[in-house]
């Protein structure tokens, strides 16, 4: 009995250090010549024909529950996977990977003003600290006071992947409980490599990809190392481990889990990368994790209403970062 929350544990665990190895491998992939476009079509693509078998399997006798949640899977695909993946592997191109997914995460305080706009869900005093404690944090992970360089162009894209990442919270809390997360997954996966493959064809998107040798962790090697660490690594590990855990702890625990995917994604840029955010930065990095945590207890301990999402890629196994 008690090996199984142990396991459940271990499970999430192993979901946040895959999951923080995508900014990593992107990076290598882009100072290469690769788009930001071209390396998101290859990590889902690639990741949603593998999940597609288990998706499949997980479907059976349950074709309807697909069919009916066919505008749901597509919004994700668009938002959680297209949207949140273009602007986060953008925003690596100019800033620390740890700085530019703290950024993404602050899409968990926009889901605050979200429902407090658009549902009157009014935050609660834990809530509303926890999101000044993020705010405060995101001044300091900008570095204000001029230490560190400051890239607005990178700013703005970590930006929009907050946006992404919290139009995906707002989803997943409408999501039927029948669909599979796999499924979800899977499908969701596979409408964001399609949209972005055939916009980028219309050349509104830029497409390019380099089939040479790469630099990555200093070392110079194929292409298809970063790819396979982005689509194997990254995506396939990290959601099937993500889903096992959380049947296991339940999408709130695991959630909170989740949230050490910052400190891995940092941890592993500067081991690979040699890239180490300034102190302010990791304060103000610190102070933002806090703020999410704050943001997540108060959840867990009930809303009066509609409740708010709950994870990210880890808790749900939906998420397309």
């Amino acid at each position: 009995m008690h090996s199984r929350p142990a396991a459940g544990a271990a499970l999430a665990l192993l979901s946040a250090v895959t999951f923080a190895t995508s900014g990593t491998f992107a990076r290598s992939l882009i100072e290469a010549g690769w788009s930001a476009e071209s390396a998101v079509i290859a990590r889902v693509g690639v990741a949603a024909l593998v999940l597609a078998i288990p998706a499949l399997l997980s479907l059976r006798g349950r074709w309807s529950v697909l069919r009916g949640n066919a505008t749901s899977i597509g919004m994700f695909g668009l938002l959680g996977v297209a949207l949140a993946q273009v602007c986060f592997f953008n925003a690596v191109r100019y800033l620390p990977v740890g700085v530019a997914l703290l950024l993404e995460y602050l899409g968990i305080i926009l889901v605050v003003g979200w429902m407090w706009l658009r549902h009157g869900q009014r935050p609660r005093r834990l809530t509303v600290a926890g999101s000044v404690a993020a705010l405060v944090g995101l001044a300091f992970v900008l570095d204000l006071a001029g230490t560190a360089d400051f890239h607005p162009v990178g700013v703005l894209w970590g930006l929009g992947a907050a946006f992404g990442l919290a139009g995906y919270f707002v989803l997943a809390g409408r999501v039927d409980p029948r669909l599979p997360s796999v499924a979800m997954a899977s499908g969701g996966m596979a409408v964001g490599a399609g949209v972005l493959l055939l916009v980028g064809l219309t050349g509104l998107l830029p497409l390019h990809a380099t089939f040479g040798d790469v630099t990555f962790a200093g070392q110079t090697t194929s292409w298809l190392l970063p790819i396979a660490g982005l689509s194997l690594v990254a995506a396939v590990i990290a959601y099937l481990a993500g889903i096992a855990g959380t049947r296991i702890l339940g999408p709130r625990l695991s959630s909170f889990v989740g949230l050490t995917e910052v400190l891995f994604a940092v941890l592993i840029a500067w081991l690979f990368l040699n890239e180490l955010p300034t102190g302010w930065q990791l304060f103000g990095g610190a102070l933002i994790v806090a703020g999410v945590a704050l943001v997540r207890l108060d959840e867990l301990r009930g809303s009066p209403s509609e409740p708010m999402p709950v994870s990210p890629e880890p808790a749900l196994a939906l998420d397309g970062r």
